[in-house]
């Protein structure tokens, strides 16, 4: 088996499950996983501006220019001027992603753990020992692949 290659595999399908889950489960509405990522960043870190974003979300400008079009028309994303600068903007997540957020990922979370819970307790064994593992691998590859260690 290439280990890799499975991975790369399950990666997306498994995000999307989570997710149809969580908005089934909890009536939410369908967010594309681009404004999730975007909202994470912003809750995260923000109010940023867009170029930030862009670098944050490893995405050209113009693709955040395309989701904030979206996203500010669902309420979702707020353009304050920026304090330094009134001619740049900076974008927040307004009140509503945030809730939207927390619900999203209270309910993936215990969806999971439901879920997790119907494993054989030698495969649950097996995930909780992996998470770090994972872990460090989302932070190698946030660093660069070819990162000496």
């Amino acid at each position: 088996m290439d280990a890799a290659a499975e991975l790369g595999r399950l990666l997306g399908p498994l995000r999307r499950a989570v997710l149809r889950a969580a908005r089934t489960a909890a009536d939410l509405p369908d967010l594309p996983e681009a404004q999730i990522e975007l909202l994470r960043v912003l809750v995260a870190e923000g109010p940023l501006g867009p170029r930030t974003v862009a670098a944050r979300l490893h995405v050209a400008p113009s693709t955040v220019s395309n989701l904030v079009k979206a996203m500010l028309a669902a309420d979702l994303v707020e353009r304050v001027p920026a304090p330094d600068d009134l001619r740049t903007v900076r974008l927040s997540a307004s009140a509503k992603a945030r809730d939207l957020l927390n619900r999203y990922d209270r309910t993936s979370s215990a969806t999971l753990a439901r879920t997790i819970t119907e494993l054989p307790a030698e495969e649950r064994a097996v995930l909780e020992t992996a998470l770090p593992v994972l872990a460090r691998l989302v932070e190698k590859l946030e660093r660069g692949a070819s990162s000496p260690d």
